[in-house]
């Protein structure tokens, strides 16, 4: 046998092993690609603690960049329309701290009783340096809230509806 037969069995041997494409059909629609990703993109969520350390304060915390960003809020998030609130931004904390409540023991920074006062999912709306704007989706926090940074580390929290 030379060069030439070998090749042919080759090419036959190709032939058979190869699928025939007017056998395989395309899906008829790509339904089944929306529904998985629907699946598999996850809602960010948002954490609210109340905080007993020094001073009592609380904790909003959106899962945003693999990292929970983390504000301080002395006087505890709006609930209604038009209630502005100063939001002190603090060190972003690691997703497992999401859900945390127990003692910070003394000594310990934030050391007090943590418990979570609210959470859920949130939209992100626009995100800017210094501008944040989300829809809320927790249990009592619900609706489009902005947080807008007006000098340093300090941000104006509000609800707008």
């Amino acid at each position: 046998m030379g060069m030439g037969s070998d090749l042919s069995m080759l090419r036959a041997t190709i032939s058979i092993a190869s699928p025939d494409r007017s056998s395989l059909k395309r899906p008829s629609s790509n339904k089944s690609t929306i529904v998985a990703s629907k699946v598999s993109a996850k809602e960010p969520r948002f954490l609210v603690q109340e905080h007993h350390a020094r001073r009592l304060h609380w904790d909003f915390r959106l899962e945003l960049d693999g990292v929970l960003k983390s504000w301080a809020v002395p006087k505890g998030p709006p609930t209604e329309p038009g209630v502005k609130r100063l939001a002190v931004q603090v060190e972003d904390h690691p997703l497992s701290y999401y859900g945390f409540e127990g003692t910070i023991p003394e000594g310990g920074y934030g050391a007090g009783e943590v418990k979570v006062w609210d959470k859920g999912f949130y939209v992100l709306e626009v995100r800017e340096p210094r501008k944040y704007h989300v829809l809320l989706k927790g249990r009592k926090l619900k609706g489009d809230y902005r947080l807008i940074n007006f000098k340093d580390k300090n941000w104006l929290m509000y609800k707008v509806t």
